[in-house]
């Protein structure tokens, strides 16, 4: 294993990229879906069975593990990889989204956020250099900028503003964060719709300088077609020879749109919670399994997939788990969901490779078009 950090780009088809991102602890194959361990798991999966889905690597959340059981703790036991037992690559955010997201709890000031805990109410304090602390603690191959992220819609002047605070938090990140060898740091794009923004953000970072480069800011409400016309010009302002990372996205429609568009990276939680709560992807789309014309049917998710959901159980009997609340429901069709997900991974690397992503993507989106409810 190569002892730094590194990115092998080794072909495009249009925009569409695909190659291979060298860590001390292994490779990432790009385009590259993780899944997401927000407080050291991933939900209803065991680190060997997420890995034999065809991920290569996990996220971690800075916030949610800052609280519980805190960094100190999990450095104390050893790091994170071995707190969770994953010795692959493991990418932590930097507790910024989940920040935002606490609204009224939390004080935003040029130092940091100060908030209080969702969990006990308690007050902490988050900076750009406290969170390169924890991230170190936790022992991450991939470490984020702390960064602040906006909802949208937002007007231009809250967006301009959040955007040259987060390059100010991005080079104290870049500061705090040292020199690691085999670690890495991202910086993130921000700047809203706004392409200007875009371009102001990255030029800032460019001029920073990082190990890979994340497009934040969006899948916060402004809807596919917004998102997809920002992806249209943003990874363009970006190094071609760094890692490219949308983060929080998504569905499987969303993914290939953004692979189309040359972003490299993503994660979401959207697998295993849907997994957790009936609802299994499929080739043809979604199949809700609580509905009531699954009670009887003998067939799997899906007739042409290797999971273990599909490859040894019935649709009658992933009904019957689900309505009987019982555990193995939602390891099932998680499993299901994050093998599906890797699948399309796996498919858009070999067609970029192959100069056909085009075409595959043409048929991905006609099997979608063509599922009907004797499919679903």
């Amino acid at each position: 294993m190569t002892a730094r950090f590194s990115f092998d780009l080794k072909a495009t088809d249009g925009k569409a990229r695909t190659g291979v991102i060298n860590t001390p602890r292994g490779e990432i194959r790009t385009p590259a879906f993780m899944p997401v361990g927000t407080a050291a798991t991933v939900k209803a999966m065991m680190p060997e069975s997420v890995r034999a889905t065809g991920a290569d690597i996990l996220l971690g959340n800075t916030y949610h593990l800052m609280l519980r059981p805190t960094a100190e703790r999990i450095d104390s036991l050893g790091g994170l990889h071995k707190f969770m037992n994953w010795e692959r690559p493991i990418l932590t955010d930097s507790g910024g989204f989940q920040v935002m997201s606490l609204a009224g709890l939390r004080k935003l000031t040029e130092k940091g956020v100060t908030f209080k805990s969702h969990i006990d109410g308690s007050k902490h304090e988050l900076t750009p250099e406290r969170s390169m602390e924890i991230q170190r603690l936790l022992g991450s191959d991939i470490v984020m900028c702390f960064d602040e992220c906006p909802a949208l819609p937002a007007d231009r002047k809250r967006i301009a503003e959040s955007m040259r605070l987060s390059m100010r938090w991005a080079e104290r990140s870049r500061e705090a964060f040292g020199d690691r060898p085999g670690h890495a740091l991202f910086g993130i794009m921000q700047g809203g719709l706004e392409s200007d923004l875009r371009e102001e953000s990255a030029e800032a970072l460019k001029k920073i300088g990082f190990d890979g480069y994340a497009v934040g800011g969006l899948a916060v409400g402004e809807g596919q077609e917004a998102m997809f016309d920002c992806l249209d010009y943003a990874p363009g302002y970006l190094p071609e020879d760094k890692p490219r990372y949308l983060m929080g996205v998504g569905k499987p429609d969303d993914i290939v749109g953004a692979v189309a568009r040359g972003i490299d990276m993503m994660d979401c939680v959207l697998p295993s919670r849907s997994g957790r709560t009936g609802q299994a992807f499929t080739r043809h789309g979604v199949v809700n399994i609580k509905n009531a014309r699954h009670q009887d049917d003998p067939r799997p998710l899906d007739e042409n997939c290797s999971c273990p959901a599909c490859a040894n159980y019935s649709r009658a009997y992933l009904h019957h788990v689900f309505r009987s609340n019982e555990m193995i429901s939602g390891m099932l069709l998680t499993w299901h969901n994050l093998h599906y997900f890797q699948d399309i991974m796996a498919g858009m690397r070999e067609a970029i490779a192959a100069g056909t992503f085009e075409a595959w993507q043409k048929n991905f989106h006609e099997m979608r078009e063509q599922g009907d409810i004797e499919r679903l």
